[in-house]
């Protein structure tokens, strides 16, 4: 079993034909053949089932594909690794993170990036979930990942700052005079919600802390990602929650921020499935010296305060 002809058979799944995946790999079609069927040799059955029209994965297929996915990509990770560490020209590092993450952290620390290491290029893959982030680096979709701290995770994890969740109104908004707000204070008002909104004790986060401060949140609107919130938020459609960053620049330029009271305060991690070394290590450096409070993580970080050790986050 080689690492080419699980490429090719990943070629061969995802165009769900023999002549396009030949096509697409720039090799003949019997000689495309020949390498499934030592591959199938060699794991004891066949993968796939030829079709009068295109293939499908057999059971064995379909148990074999997420393990040749990973090889394939951890042996794409290798070579980027290498040749990032050794500052080669065309290395690239793959750096995934959630939505807010990309839009209120990043932009500043890449183009520094880009000044300090221009042989190094960074290629980002942004997801809405935290969830969706540790599958995606589990998979081996990107060499770290920046976000909340992965629950359960068995790689490194490093803390690299400390995120503000703050609260957003409108400037004609009568609390838009404050310098920090009490929950109970905003019992009256709706709020814009977020999917991305974090999860604890089993609970969207608003109605986890609004349900401790005696009511229940009226929500006006649910959006799909913060930045989308934060504008329905100075737009005056009611109150939207968000990390202290995302407001930085123009996502944040027409609204008020109010800091909770006490402060919301979650901690920002890299994570990876091996060791940070070379360009990764260098990029966590970075990281770290670019925003506040950084430090290592050595055991999971709670989300928020009072939150429960083993609630989710979600971002």
């Amino acid at each position: 079993m080689s690492l080419r002809q699980m490429e090719y058979f990943l070629m061969v799944v995802e165009e769900s034909s023999f002549t396009r995946a030949a096509q697409s790999l720039h090799v003949t079609q019997p000689a495309l053949s020949h390498q499934i069927k030592a591959l199938e040799k060699s794991v004891g059955g066949e993968l796939l089932e030829r079709m009068t029209r295109g293939v499908r994965l057999t059971a064995m297929g379909r148990a074999f594909l997420p393990h040749a996915e990973l090889a394939v990509r951890s042996a794409a990770q290798a070579r980027r690794a290498a040749r990032a560490a050794a500052g080669a020209e065309g290395g690239e590092l793959h750096i995934a993170a959630i939505h807010a993450v990309a839009v209120g952290v990043l932009p500043e620390v890449f183009a520094r990036w880009h000044r300090e290491h221009p042989g190094v290029a960074l290629v980002l893959h942004e997801y809405g979930t935290t969830e969706a982030l540790e599958e995606q680096i589990e998979r081996g979709t990107a060499d770290l990942a920046v976000g909340p701290p992965p629950r359960n995770w068995q790689g490194p994890v490093v803390q690299v700052a400390e995120e503000e969740i703050v609260l957003v109104v409108p400037f004609d908004d009568r609390l838009a005079g404050r310098t920090s707000v009490r929950l109970e204070e905003l019992a009256d008002h709706t709020w814009v919600r977020c999917a991305m909104e974090p999860v604890v004790e089993g609970q969207a986060f608003l109605n986890w802390a609004c349900g401790k401060a005696g009511f229940t949140p009226r929500t006006a609107v649910w959006t799909e990602h913060t930045s989308t919130a934060v504008r329905m938020a100075a737009a005056g459609v009611g109150i939207a929650v968000a990390p202290s960053h995302v407001l930085r620049g123009a996502v944040g330029e027409d609204c008020v921020v109010l800091p909770a009271d006490p402060p919301w305060r979650r901690a920002m991690t890299v994570f990876s499935r091996v060791e940070l070394t070379g360009a990764a290590a260098a990029f966590t450096d970075l990281l770290r010296t670019s925003l506040p409070y950084g430090g290592t993580v050595s055991s999971p970080v709670r989300a928020y305060p009072d939150c429960d050790a083993d609630a989710s986050a979600v971002a």
